[in-house]
């Protein structure tokens, strides 16, 4: 007998945080009032939200507005309100003082986690809350988590189990006795079933009934490949993962089959509870390493965060593709990821939708050692099909992770330059550059994007005829722009910038006559010459520098 499902409590939602998503502001109610579910910002705002905590995600930004919110959601019977964490400690005091008023209880989400985290863990404790544990399974794994699960069900099975997510990673495994088939063994020795394996069942159209049937799936003996039962985990349409039940060396039991259906609905808290945990780490871990690239927060917290230490040399990598393009496909930025994992232990990583940032330690404080990471990243995309082209730039070791924002500076540089040099190479027909570099390898023509970054905010105010010349030239589709650059670039080499342009000589001696005719600039001045450079340089670079970066 199954006692019937149970409110979570906001005690319970709180215990049930162990990764510190939410913290408490204040409980007036107590905090033993009922969570039934979580309800982002207006989302089905019809309907009473008895029980639910809101999500404060878009709450107006004016405080007394806000505190209207308040009211209105206590009103309606919500048990309490999340607001995003600002940095300022406690929420403004209008707000504060509706919720002491109606009764509404005050959450505020840590920095690093975002509004899903929320969401997974008010689920994953309500779920927590309506398992119950009357039926045996539920009462016998209570608190054991999913190794005990895994335990009782091969018990209740007479076989062998596995508890699995929806990559096939193992997350529960009962005992393996001496007649567990090859396979078994080797996806718990790896953590994981084999790509194989994987294969050969998506062929075989396992995977596709796995996922769209709600029974216990049989599969037959076969060969060496014992009898198995599986059965989907999920949360309503929601899939989490599966159990995997081998026969080895015997056969089922009879109750099987309604053993591994009910283990299926004990299982799903625990597998929410598990994306929970594994989401909040990655994020945290984002959270830290972002920190540290832009100087912002506590750093030192970050460093220790990340298992660093102040004495540990590190260096930054980034590899990017062109923001024009689709972001990195899943595969292709997993692929890199692991890659720069793999390189060096204690690597960590920044996912950004075009751009892969790398802090990695380098204990011998060898330069070479990022750019080698650079050259392995930028081999792996390209020898892949369905990767866009990307570039990959190191920054300089620098002494401590407390300083790893002047290497992502750099790294992010020396990306630039790449660019830049890449498209150069294609209006000439040049031999198409390298698509990796670090900073000793392109140490000019980063030194000139720095000059050109501080030149850029008084170019962008200053007046005069090389300004006036640039802006009505761009107006019009920027011929003599282009011109200018050319000649510039050749050293003023009038038969060659021609060529490079594809035009006859007199044509360009035409176009600069124009600019010293119409303008007034003397291209014969070395002053004239130095001013007319740095404008062309900014005016056709697309390399502004990104004030999101980071």
């Amino acid at each position: 007998m199954t006692t019937p499902p149970q409110d979570a409590t906001l005690r319970q939602v709180l215990a049930h945080d162990e990764d510190g998503v939410l913290r408490l502001v204040l409980a007036p109610s107590g905090p033993d009032a009922p969570v039934r579910g979580v309800l982002i910002g207006d989302e089905d705002a019809a309907r009473p939200h008895d029980g639910h905590i809101v999500l404060a995600a878009g709450l107006a930004p004016d405080p007394v507005a806000a505190a209207e919110r308040v009211r209105e959601l206590a009103g309606r019977g919500a048990t309490a309100l999340v607001l995003r964490d600002t940095g300022d400690g406690q929420p403004p005091a209008e707000i504060v003082a509706a919720a002491r008023e109606t009764g509404l209880a005050l959450l505020v989400r840590a920095g690093w986690a975002d509004w899903a985290d929320a969401v997974e863990l008010v689920r994953s404790a309500c779920a927590f809350a309506a398992l119950g544990t009357g039926d045996r399974l539920a009462g016998d794994i209570a608190g054991g988590g999913l190794a005990v699960l895994a335990a009782e069900v091969a018990r209740y099975c007479g076989a062998s189990i596995t508890v699995e997510d929806t990559q096939f990673r193992v997350l529960a495994h009962s005992a393996t006795g001496p007649d567990a088939d090859p396979v078994r063994q080797s996806t718990i020795l790896g953590g994981k079933v084999p790509d194989w394996r994987v294969a050969e069942l998506r062929r075989a159209g396992l995977l596709r009934a796995l996922w769209s049937s709600r029974d216990v799936i049989h599969r037959a003996a076969h060969g060496g490949d014992p009898e198995r039962l599986i059965v989907a985990i999920r949360n309503g349409g929601e899939m989490l993962g599966s159990i995997w039940a081998a026969a080895d060396g015997g056969g089922f039991t009879p109750e099987a089959p309604e053993a591994l259906r009910r283990a299926a609905e004990v299982a799903v808290p625990y597998l929410l509870q598990h994306r929970l945990r594994v989401g909040s780490e990655r994020r945290r871990e984002q959270h830290a390493v972002r920190g540290l690239l832009s100087g912002e927060g506590d750093r030192r917290s970050h460093m220790w965060s990340l298992g660093l230490t102040a004495q540990t040399p590190c260096a930054v990598v980034v590899a990017e593709q062109e923001e024009s393009a689709a972001p990195f496909p899943e595969r292709v930025f997993q692929t890199l990821a692991l890659q720069a994992r793999a390189h060096r232990p204690g690597t960590r990583y920044l996912r950004e939708s075009h751009r892969l940032t790398v802090l990695l330690p380098v204990p011998d404080g060898q330069e070479r050692d990022a750019v080698a990471l650079a050259r392995d990243l930028a081999s792996l995309a390209a020898a892949m099909p369905d990767a866009p082209a990307v570039r990959v730039g190191a920054g300089p070791v620098v002494a401590s992770p407390l300083t790893a924002t002047a290497s992502a500076e750099e790294a992010r540089l020396v990306v630039r330059v790449l660019r830049e040099r890449e498209v150069r190479a294609a209006r000439t027909d040049g031999e198409p550059p390298l698509r990796h570099a670090g900073p000793s390898d392109v140490r000019q023509s980063v030194a000139v994007l720095r000059v050109l970054d501080a030149v850029r905010p008084l170019w962008e105010r200053h007046g005069g005829p090389v300004h006036d010349m640039v802006a009505a030239d761009l107006a019009t589709g920027g011929d003599l722009v282009r011109s200018l650059t050319e000649y510039l670039d050749a050293a003023g080499d009038i038969p060659r910038a021609a060529r490079l342009l594809t035009l006859h000589p007199n044509t360009l001696r035409y176009r600069l006559k124009r600019v010293r005719e119409r303008f007034g600039l003397d291209l014969d001045d070395p002053d004239t010459r130095l001013i007319v450079t740095l404008a062309t340089r900014l005016a056709t670079s697309d390399d502004t520098p990104d004030s999101t970066d980071i």
